[in-house]
């Protein structure tokens, strides 16, 4: 598998990309934008987890004042 990346000379990657390019160019900006939007999800995601790590945190800490 190694050697076929090493195969992949700038001339070669430039013409598979024109291929790629002429095969799924009118699918691309739907493709783009999926992937944009999960993205954007996943960064949602992230902080939404270190928020409710951070609450969590702040509940234990208030719990243990009280003991």
């Amino acid at each position: 598998m190694l050697s076929l990346f090493a195969m992949l000379t700038p001339t070669t990657a430039l013409i598979v990309g024109l291929v790629v390019l002429l095969l799924f160019g009118n699918r691309l900006p739907s493709v783009m934008r999926s992937l944009g939007q999960g993205m954007n999800e996943f960064k949602k995601g992230l902080e939404d987890g270190s928020k409710s790590a951070t609450e969590t945190k702040q509940v234990e800490d208030a719990g243990s004042k009280t003991n």
